[in-house]
């Protein structure tokens, strides 16, 4: 039977015949049939109404076969275009190996050997050693090692300032304690006061003041500090007391234990003497092992409570919220380095010696502590609500300094308490609540008093340098700088931000591998290209 509307004629069918059903229409060419689907598809997707059935009797077809033409361009157009966008957007095979890489190298800290192996697994380009190496070369080049300031804006911060190593290499840097934000990060010749001079005016020149430094009292940075940027520099109270004083904590400790076991073992010995002579001999040794280790005791006892009396003297606020004066401060510590001295210990004294010339800068974080008090006061909270918000923050502190679980848990507690007296003075949603707390905290960060955020990032920062092999270059430091400023912390007092988000206050939308891209593309976008 012949289909006579049909496009293509069916052939009879006949029992034993199972070949092909249609035949081809010699006289509907390529270009006609391309024709009708065009003007029949052009008619669907507009509405016209009457072309599919005027389409039928001008060229002698069915109106299924020219919805079939119509549906096949449809499914062609759609394909060629739907590819075109996904080569568009899709990373190139140079851009993949680039994320791969990158990711390997900052977030796990990978060598470049271990780099190349995973990367040749995953069969990704630039996967031999040499090529990585160039790559972050080329990449680590097109960063700053400064961090820099909307145009025609400064921004007044405290400078947190010292230096890590690399082997024997010296590496100036300078952070932002409320941020945690890498200011500048330098490779150095070396860390004379030429060098920080040079660090300091760099990040002036960038829109960066400081309001005050805060820094160890190595010889190179206070040198340079009162030239390069004038004002207040701060004594880092943990490399001025507790690193000089607190180990001698721990080693008297050490020592009264070993007294205590040489008494002991003296008393042993007593013990199993048989004649008088011997029995004589070993009770002079006893009694002389006793007085040993009360001293040793006495000593311990002594220094160990005079030290906490010394550190606690450091604490901006007391035990009542209430801020401390400086003179205060000063005097307490004084009169504990004094009685130290009393205590007729060589190395404790010597200590003490170094600690009481740190002293005349050690205690320029109460004035500034003073203005941040009346900061605070401009909130617009009661004066006893205000208290429980300054006691919380400095348990806060003490919380995060704490090494030991017990006195974690109880800062912990003390903190979480004052928390409760400040929202029951005030009633008010936990939103509002909230609020208040980060504003009051937010004002009580600015009071800086040592250089310890620094030897954080020196942590952060160590897994890298370990895996370059010592073999450090400035633009591989330019690498970490940008990971570390823009990564998002996952937990701590920071959770959720980024450093950069924190120091500019604007929302980071985009990771820190994207942001990264985005400066290649626009610096050196040869780096992308498909190779």
């Amino acid at each position: 039977m012949l289909l006579a509307n049909s496009a293509d004629f069916q052939l009879p069918l006949e029992e034993p015949f199972y070949g092909r059903l249609f035949t081809r229409r010699p006289d509907l060419t390529n270009d006609i049939r391309l024709l009708i689907g065009t003007n029949a598809l052009h008619a669907l997707l507009n509405g016209v109404w009457g072309t599919i059935t005027h389409l039928a009797d001008e060229y002698g077809i069915s109106r299924t076969f020219i919805y079939a033409l119509a549906n096949n361009l449809k499914k062609v157009g759609q394909l060629l275009f739907e590819e075109a966008t996904v080569a568009t957007h899709a990373p190139s095979l140079r851009e993949q190996a680039l994320e791969g890489m990158l990711s390997l190298r900052l977030e796990c800290a990978s060598s470049i050997g271990s780099t190349s192996t995973v990367m040749k697994r995953f069969g990704l380009e630039l996967s031999s050693t040499g090529s990585i190496s160039q790559s972050l070369s080329q990449i680590g080049g097109l960063l700053p090692m400064t961090v820099f300031t909307e145009p025609g804006i400064i921004q007044y911060l405290v400078f947190a300032s010292d230096e890590i190593f690399s082997k024997n290499v010296p590496i100036l840097i300078t952070v932002d304690p409320c941020s945690s934000a890498i200011l500048r990060m330098e490779l150095a010749d070396s860390r004379n006061a030429d060098d920080w001079k040079n660090h300091f005016e760099c990040l002036t020149g960038n829109g960066l003041e400081a309001i005050y430094l805060v820094s160890d009292d190595g010889t190179g940075i206070r040198a340079d500090h009162a030239k390069a940027i004038g004002g207040v520099r701060q004594t880092d109270t943990y490399h001025a007391i507790a690193h000089r004083l607190g180990s001698w904590s721990d080693r008297l400790e050490t020592a009264a234990y070993a007294a205590i076991e040489k008494e002991y073992e003296a008393a042993r010995k007593l013990k199993s003497a048989k004649s008088d002579g011997v029995q004589e001999k070993r009770q002079t040794a006893y009694a002389k092992a006793i007085d040993l280790a009360e001293k040793a005791i006495t000593l311990y006892d002594n220094f160990s409570y005079l030290y906490r009396c010394v550190i606690s003297e450091l604490n901006i606020f007391d035990a009542k919220g209430c801020l401390r004066s400086r003179q205060q401060a000063e005097a307490g510590v004084n009169i504990g380095l004094t009685l130290i001295d009393e205590l007729n210990h060589s190395h404790t004294r010597k200590a003490v010696t170094k600690v009481r010339h740190a002293l005349p800068d050690l205690f320029h974080y109460f004035d500034i502590a003073k203005k941040v008090v009346t900061e605070c006061d401009e909130l617009g909270i009661d004066e006893d609500r205000l208290r429980a918000y300054c006691s919380a923050w400095q348990w806060g502190k003490a919380v995060r300094k704490a090494k030991k679980s017990g006195r974690k848990r109880i800062a912990q507690q003390q903190e979480k308490f004052c928390l409760d007296v400040a929202t029951g003075l005030q009633q008010g949603t936990k939103h509002e609540e909230l609020t208040i707390q980060q504003a009051v905290y937010s004002r009580l960060d600015k009071i800086v008093q040592s250089s310890a955020l620094v030897e954080c990032i020196n942590s952060i920062l160590r897994p890298h340098l370990n895996t370059s092999k010592n073999q450090v270059t400035q633009e591989m430091l330019n690498l970490i700088m940008h990971y570390h400023n823009y990564r998002r912390y996952r937990d701590g007092v920071r959770k959720g931000k980024t450093p950069m988000e924190i120091l500019t206050g604007k929302e980071q939308t985009k990771d820190w591998l994207a942001i990264l891209l985005d400066i290649i593309r626009e610096k050196k976008p040869e780096l992308l290209l498909i190779s």
